[in-house]
């Protein structure tokens, strides 16, 4: 009797390790996770995440994990798992078979076939759960020489993951990594074949795409759970980078997405533009942000430009309305989005290291410009959590800002690696995706 007493307690006490493992990083709601680009709203910020201030190739590094192909996604984080995306090619280079377009410049050709991948990572150790491919295809497009082919970031809602290759589809998998339905949009044209970045969102039970470019651009909806098209809306708009935001306003949500022509609110419902207001520049890229009933936007390419918008009645065409609150042509976003915490306003100048803090009442500076010192350039966008701002630079490092009225630098953190894409935060985890490879940044207890 008393051996099978032991033998009952070990299996129990073994039962009830692999179960605290397996919820360490179990979350209460979405605000845990990190499960879209620029994480739970949608503009960069963690209320709940922790993660660390210092870290270097020998210290605070939980794991880290060669890449199989390049990338520029935002890994999305669910609980135990980690997920990236990846284009790799494989067979002997070609010769490009595509045209360039027509006056372009920086362009990367095509020389290879490549597989379009999703990877499951287990958040603990870094370890591959599952790899699925999800298209097989020699790119009409090479993009930017600074882009990649694995540009656009996943999206979760904690039962299925959904990829987005661009021209290579729209994929949904199960958790296992099982592909449930695929959704072919078309092939996409870039403005100079610069390339696809946009990213997917979830809202009113759909996966939503902005599809801009330079044949007909539109925006739509296709169901999450089956794959089959709700909605589709054209959009006069030229090729542009920017992801979507949905938001919520007296009860009902929208749609917002900021281009070239306009910036404009959709019902995710219907598709119905609600709104439309003028005033960026070509090539927009930065997504807008939202809070307090106010829309800001902004982009800097051939001009700068930045609005903030009062959506309360706002309806058809409110270019140059008492909506428009503010606008402003200085040190204004471009590649990397711009991030509202706690008041306020941040962005970086063109994609340099010019760090602007605005009041987003006004419009005005709140302190600065500031020259940040210790990095370069960016393209991924900052991320905020704990009181504090995190900048991922292109050569490597990445900067730790104190939240405040005149921001203090409070570490400056080099990888052996570059950094295009935007940070993730979840729990006491910070993830950073390089070209080469995937780090989870965690203190060491």
């Amino acid at each position: 009797m008393v051996e099978i007493l032991k033998v009952f307690r070990t299996i129990s006490m073994g039962l009830a390790a692999m179960a605290l493992q397996m919820s360490t990083f179990a979350a209460d709601s979405e605000e845990d996770q990190w499960p879209q680009w620029r994480g739970p709203t949608g503009q960069g910020i963690s209320l709940k995440a922790e993660p660390p201030l210092e870290w270097a190739e020998d210290k605070n590094v939980a794991w880290k994990v060669a890449l199989p192909g390049k990338g520029h996604s935002t890994p999305i984080i669910w609980g135990e798992r980690v997920f990236v995306t990846a284009a790799i090619p494989v067979g002997d280079a070609q010769a490009p078979v595509y045209d360039q377009a027509e006056g372009s410049h920086d362009n990367a050709p095509v020389r290879h076939h490549y597989e379009f991948v999703i990877i499951c990572l287990n958040r603990t150790d870094g370890k591959e759960m599952w790899r699925t491919t999800v298209a097989k295809a020699f790119p009409h497009e090479g993009g930017h020489v600074s882009g990649s082919l694995a540009s656009n970031s996943p999206v979760t809602d904690g039962q299925r993951v959904y990829a987005f290759f661009g021209s290579r589809g729209l994929h949904c998998l199960d958790f296992e990594g099982k592909l449930v339905w695929t959704k072919d949009l078309g092939q996409m044209h870039t403005r100079h074949a610069h390339g696809e970045g946009a990213s997917p969102i979830l809202a009113a039970g759909n996966v939503v795409v902005n599809w801009d470019h330079e044949q007909q651009s539109f925006i739509v909806a296709i169901d999450k759970t089956t794959g089959i098209e709700k909605w589709r809306t054209n959009r006069d708009e030229p090729t542009s980078w920017s992801t979507p935001l949905l938001i919520e306003h007296q009860g009902a949500e929208q749609i917002v997405v900021n281009a070239t022509n306009r910036i404009r609110a959709y019902d995710p419902k219907t598709g119905a533009e609600i709104w439309q207001c003028g005033g960026m520049s070509r090539n927009v890229i930065a997504s807008p942000l939202f809070a307090d009933g106010v829309v800001f936007a902004g982009s800097s390419y051939d001009t700068r430009a930045m609005v903030a918008i009062q959506i309360e009645g706002a309806k058809g065409d409110i270019t140059d309305s008492d909506h428009l609150i503010w606008q402003r042509n200085k040190r204004t976003p471009y590649v990397p989005s711009p991030l509202l915490y706690k008041g306020t306003l941040y962005t970086l100048g063109h994609y340099q290291a010019i760090l602007s803090c605005i009041d987003p009442k006004t419009g005005e500076d709140m302190a600065g410009p500031f020259r940040l010192p210790g990095v370069q350039s960016f393209y991924a966008s900052p991320v905020a959590a704990a009181g504090r701002i995190y900048l991922a630079d292109l050569d490597g490092a990445t900067m730790v800002l104190q939240h405040g009225e005149s921001p203090e630098p409070l570490a400056v953190n080099q990888l052996d690696d570059t950094f295009s894409a935007t940070p993730a935060l979840a729990g006491k985890d910070l993830f950073l995706r390089g070209e080469r490879s995937l780090y989870c940044i965690r203190v060491k207890e």
